[in-house]
């Protein structure tokens, strides 16, 4: 009786346990896996807009989303009778893959890992063309804590470097390319408060995108480019003290990102539109 009394003791914890794991369902998954995981690996558009645009960002390019970016395409879209719609994703996330979003980064998912399948729980480029019709990608500030150059240039490394951001642009223009039914619009590289760097990493940033600006990108191709950049510096090394959060912080505070967000707007809809060659690079109306 005593074995029989232990096995049926036993039987009744083991049902406990399986009501009570179908009845939070994700029990495990609650407590391994980080709650960001949830969710698809990639937003989905309103399949009846007719123009979809992903944006993928992380901090800096959410201070600018949250400053009306939805609302200026429902206002233009009405007075303009058209049907853009425009979603937001942060890229990469923080789990699985990490919270990076430098030239690496988008080389090792997008080129590295390319395919009809996520890495690490992040979108390739075979994935997001088949979804959206503009693409929107960029860096945070961190970009710019650029080092000196070796001298050997490698697209595989995730050394912050001149040499390797130049390689790792051209493999991913080159890789951009081949989805011409896609329209690809990259923010130029942001800038630190002269506080948060040096005047040598200052400069390294601005030699990055002076070459982005007048060497990698190209007319009549789909790549097209937001000078982010010049609004931040206005043709000076660093982030202007106005326009950030605070000397220690190269945020871009929130009186700047209301002022640009339009110009942020105007510039994907001059790239929709076929303007994206001719208008201002800045999304100023000239």
């Amino acid at each position: 009786m005593k074995i029989d009394f232990k096995i049926m003791i036993a039987v009744i914890i083991l049902l406990l346990f399986i009501l009570i794991t179908i009845g939070n369902k994700s029990m495990f998954s609650k407590w391994f896996t980080k709650k960001e995981n949830f969710g698809p690996v990639l937003k989905q558009p309103d399949p009846a807009s007719g123009i979809k645009i992903l944006f993928l960002h992380h901090s800096t390019g959410r201070n600018i989303w949250d400053k009306g970016v939805l609302g200026w395409f429902t206002s233009y879209n009405a007075e303009n009778n058209v049907n853009y719609a425009i979603v937001e994703q942060n890229f990469p996330k923080k789990s699985l893959y990490g919270w990076n979003n430098y030239p690496f980064d988008y080389w090792n998912i997008w080129v590295n890992h390319a395919g009809e399948n996520p890495y690490r729980e992040e979108p390739t480029l075979e994935m997001i063309s088949k979804s959206y019709d503009l693409v929107i990608w960029k860096h945070c500030y961190p970009v710019g804590k650029i080092l000196d150059d070796t001298g050997k240039p490698n697209v595989t490394s995730d050394i912050k470097s001149l040499e390797n951001y130049k390689i790792q642009y051209n493999a991913l223009r080159e890789k951009m390319m081949q989805f011409p039914e896609t329209k690809f619009l990259v923010w130029t590289i942001p800038a630190l408060t002269a506080q948060k760097t040096s005047k040598d990493m200052a400069s390294r940033t601005k030699d990055f995108y002076s070459w982005v600006k007048n060497t990698w990108d190209q007319k009549g191709d789909n790549i097209y480019l937001w000078d982010f950049y010049e609004l931040e510096t206005e043709g000076g090394l660093y982030l202007k003290a106005e326009y950030a959060r605070g000397p220690e912080d190269s945020h871009p505070n929130e009186h700047f990102s209301e002022k640009i967000a339009p110009f942020f707007c105007q510039r994907i809809v001059d790239v929709i539109e076929g303007r994206g060659d001719e208008s201002h690079i800045t999304g100023k109306k000239q």
